[in-house]
């Protein structure tokens, strides 16, 4: 038996940033490892930990949202600039960009807590007159609709591999002036508008092949 997880939770959580916290990631692997024969994730949050199977003991497929995102900002937004609100981004922002041939920057985040966010874009220049696409969600979304707007840049689109919008994130984003908000279907949300069903659905069926029997996990 084994597990679609689209959104494979806990995997942020993957070291301690605060006294007396867990670090769960690797609990929850340990527990799905115990109960399931494989694992199918899209794109899970790999930072520290860079490969599933450093906490996973069973076959995993790790599927790309990739392919999917370039083909929509491809037909959809096909002027755009790609923009990752942090480093973290730029693995997805990178890959989407070339996948769609369009240009993208990396912003500089500097996190003061949860709450507090500051983002920077390396050369602003570069940005003046395109349409800004970026790829992620939360507070440093807002941190840097609000920088791209001292910049006189046209309303970005939002486009989040997993719609989380915690709280009122969501809410929050549609005030802050975007011109389209889309995720995504690893989460159900009424901004999802890019389907991933096929590619869960094709690494499911190789892990459930007599002759799959390696553990992949990049």
């Amino acid at each position: 038996m084994g597990l679609i997880a689209p959104y494979l939770a806990h995997m942020r959580q993957d070291t301690r940033l605060h006294p007396g916290e867990e670090v769960s990631a690797p609990i929850f692997a340990g527990f799905l490892s115990g109960t399931f024969d494989w694992l199918v994730a899209v794109d899970p949050h790999l930072h520290r930990l860079v490969r599933l199977d450093t906490v996973y003991r069973i076959p995993c497929r790790h599927v790309s949202a990739t392919p999917a995102i370039a083909h929509w900002i491809a037909a959809q937004v096909p002027d755009a600039m790609l923009i990752g609100p942090d480093s973290e981004s730029e693995q997805w922002v990178a890959g989407i960009a070339t996948a769609a041939g369009l240009p993208f920057q990396v912003l500089r985040k500097e996190r003061h807590g949860d709450y507090d966010v500051r983002v920077s874009l390396p050369d602003a220049s570069e940005a003046a007159g395109r349409t800004p696409d970026i790829v992620s969600s939360g507070r440093t979304i807002l941190e840097t609709v609000e920088h791209l707007k001292r910049l006189a840049l046209p309303p970005p689109v939002l486009v989040a591999i997993h719609p989380v919008f915690a709280g009122d994130a969501y809410e929050k984003l549609q005030a802050a002036g975007l011109s389209r908000i889309v995720g995504t279907d690893t989460i159900a949300h009424e901004t999802n508008a890019i389907g991933l069903g096929v590619d869960l659905a094709t690494a499911a069926a190789e892990l459930m092949s007599p002759h799959s029997c390696e553990l992949e996990a990049t």
